[in-house]
């Protein structure tokens, strides 16, 4: 065991009644792990392996305090008692390892994600004043659903204490209904809960009133909420630090928890999960203003996923206690790593937001591309030994091939690890050469870290084939070998200049002038190599297939690089697909009606439509006397999400 090298994020902290073993939390997050509003073994599971970590603190999911908290069909509900004993359970899985646990207590107001059963819900808010992002239009509450509402926050934090939480944190960010009745663009009321400050903010005081009747002084009650919305009609931070500095004189609160963004613009969104183009910790000096006028500690969340950033943070005065929550879907035992002084063994986070809330927004249970034993944790939690060592050789140093190669040398294995190239990586090398994308790279570096903790033989350089199996003999052969660009079928006259996006992204000459960049994918690749061109001076056409650019990737990310691709002068033109180009045209064909799109005075023609999967290899072992398996783009094209977890998966099994 190595030396603590992060004195002030393992230091103590005491929030109210409660100490805290050290300043590392994981901060309330949907897992989509609930099911009929209550705790599931496979929640406790996730939950579970972040307290045996080393977190100081778990903050739950959201639990709606009233019917119409529902703002999701998984949400967790605290509104009745049916729900105790899953809490219980949940509590003291958590407590067995040291670690605090608070439960977050919701209720969303116009922000309503989704139906319950596919006929829209009514959702409520303090004025009929609509949400942007969800397009809702809420009914104004009236004050006996109010009052109902409030009650609802007390008896929810009730249930919690009866189940053995230790605190529970009232969720007045990101534009939710607390945050609603702050904001007076969209508070318009003019009875006793609108019209001025001290009314606007007597929602929150009165809910905190009901929570602390309930549950008494020896129960810990937080509050998270944005310092600022980032938005055009969004609380400011004016306006936060305000209503703190009210809330702080009434003495009603044991911690606040400090974000950024709302739930209720798209730009204002990108900030509940900031992507890898945010700065790490960008948000500490806004929980710095708030440390300003409160007298409690203060927690912030925002791109702290290395320690020594959570260090910096806390030493500086900045903040208390730091969220480090994808840090930990990333790698759950960070804290104990950076404890022991073993920082070079932690999975670093590349703020992907593919698996984690990528997985939320589209209603499956979060994971992460990089451990896809997240979310997974009753099936991959522990590495069970091999019953006997086999030889077994990887044939392609992409990220699934490396994560088989690993997993299985740590079931004990015998495993040698193969790449055609110099490199291992496969197309993640392509990925982190793009703007505002270098950090995927580390998704390399992590697993290039475990390959060589693990000792497994790697060799670069060396194109395997059947031959050179049958003369090394392994008992199993994990295909791994990857894709190749896919050129459609296109009309094309007096030799145009016809480029692959990994062409462009390698340096290929790309002559002056404009470029069409075709984008099958609608995923981050179109949206990067456009921006890439355009930050080299050309003018650039982005022909996109989808709906929008981006349309497969998360909408944070795709928010965030849309916006980069605009700013640097990309035209996006949707709904179209390639079908020909000649000397200075390119013809493309609209994907609805079929009617053509032509854009003239271009220079090249850059394709971004997929990829073909290469299965020479695997197809040359049909006949072989050992196991063969194919993971990753080789079996089917798809992203490194998939190629990790089926990396995973296979191991697990040989």
């Amino acid at each position: 065991m190595g030396t603590p090298s992060f004195p002030h994020l393992f230091s103590e902290l005491k929030v109210g009644s409660v100490t805290l073993k050290n300043r590392i939390l994981s901060s309330g997050h949907d897992t989509v792990m609930a099911e009929n509003g209550q705790v599931t073994d496979r929640l406790i599971a996730y939950h579970q392996a972040r307290a045996a970590g080393g977190a100081g603190l778990i903050v739950l999911q959201v639990s709606g305090v009233h019917e119409t908290a529902k703002y999701t069909y998984h949400v967790l509900m605290a509104d009745n008692d049916d729900g105790i004993p899953g809490y219980r359970a949940l509590s003291d899985a958590v407590h067995a390892h040291g670690c605090k646990v608070f439960g977050q207590l919701f209720h969303g107001g116009r922000e309503i994600m989704e139906s319950q059963d596919g006929s829209l819900p009514v959702s409520l808010a303090p004025s009929s004043v609509p949400s942007e992002r969800f397009h809702v239009m809420p009914r104004a509450m009236p004050l006996s659903l109010i009052d109902e509402v409030i009650a609802g926050y007390g008896s929810a934090a009730r249930r919690l204490k009866e189940a053995g939480l230790d605190g529970a944190e009232i969720v007045a960010s990101h534009g939710y209904l607390p945050a609603q009745f702050l904001n007076p663009r969209v508070n318009i009321r003019t009875d006793q809960y609108g019209g001025n400050d001290k009314n606007r903010l007597r929602f929150l005081r009165d809910v905190l009133t009901a929570v602390r009747q309930e549950v008494g002084d020896d129960f810990v009650i937080g509050l998270r909420i944005s310092a600022g919305e980032e938005s055009e009609d969004g609380l400011t931070i004016e306006e936060t630090l305000d209503a703190m500095r009210a809330l702080n004189a009434d003495n009603t609160l044991d911690y606040v928890s400090v974000v950024a963004g709302t739930s209720a613009t798209l730009a204002g969104s990108d900030h509940i999960v900031p992507p890898m183009n945010f700065p790490a910790a960008y948000t500490a000096p806004l929980s710095a203003r708030v440390k300003q006028v409160v007298d409690v500690p203060v927690m912030v969340a925002g791109r702290i996923n290395q320690p020594h950033e959570g260090e910096q943070v806390i030493a500086t005065g900045q903040a208390d206690a730091v969220a480090m929550t994808r840090a930990m879907i990333c790698d759950p035992l960070m804290p104990s790593k950076a404890a022991d002084g073993l920082v070079d063994e932690i999975r670093a986070c590349i703020g992907c937001n593919q698996a984690c809330i990528g997985h939320f927004h589209a209603g499956y249970p979060i994971s992460c591309i990089q451990h896809p034993e997240t979310g997974r944790e009753q099936l991959y939690g522990i590495r069970l030994p091999a019953k006997a060592p086999r030889n077994v050789m990887v044939v392609g140093g992409g990220v699934g091939g490396m994560k088989a190669a690993v997993v299985a040398a740590e079931r004990g294995h015998r495993v040698t690890l193969y790449e055609a190239s110099k490199r291992v990586g496969g197309q993640v090398l392509l990925a982190e050469q793009l703007p505002g994308r270098a950090e995927f790279g580390g998704a390399i570096t992590n697993l290039v870290s475990e390959v060589q903790r693990n000792d497994i033989k790697t060799v670069t350089g060396v194109k395997v084939d059947a031959q050179f199996i049958e003369e090394h003999s392994p008992d199993v052969v994990i295909v791994a070998t990857g894709a190749t660009p896919h050129r459609p079928q296109l009309e094309l006259i007096d030799e145009p200049t016809v480029l692959d996006a990994w062409d462009v992204i390698t340096g290929a000459d790309v002559p002056q002038g404009r470029i069409v960049v075709a984008d099958w994918r609608c995923d981050w690749i179109g949206l990067g190599v456009a921006q890439l061109l355009a930050e080299q001076g050309r003018k650039v056409t982005l022909a996109v297939d989808g709906y929008m650019a981006g349309q497969r990737i998360q909408q944070y990310v795709r928010d965030v690089m849309t916006a980069d691709a605009l700013r640097a002068g990309v035209e996006i033109v949707t709904l179209v697909r390639p079908y020909g180009a000649d000397a200075d045209t390119v013809y493309l064909q609209h994907v609805l009606t079929g009617e053509p799109v032509i854009v003239e005075d271009v220079a090249a023609l850059v394709l971004s439509q997929g990829h073909d999967p290469v299965t020479e290899l695997a197809d040359s072992l049909a006949d072989y006397h050992g196991e063969v398996h194919s993971i990753g783009d080789c079996l089917a094209p798809r992203t490194v999400e998939e190629a990790v977890l089926e990396g995973l998966k296979v191991a697990s099994e040989i």
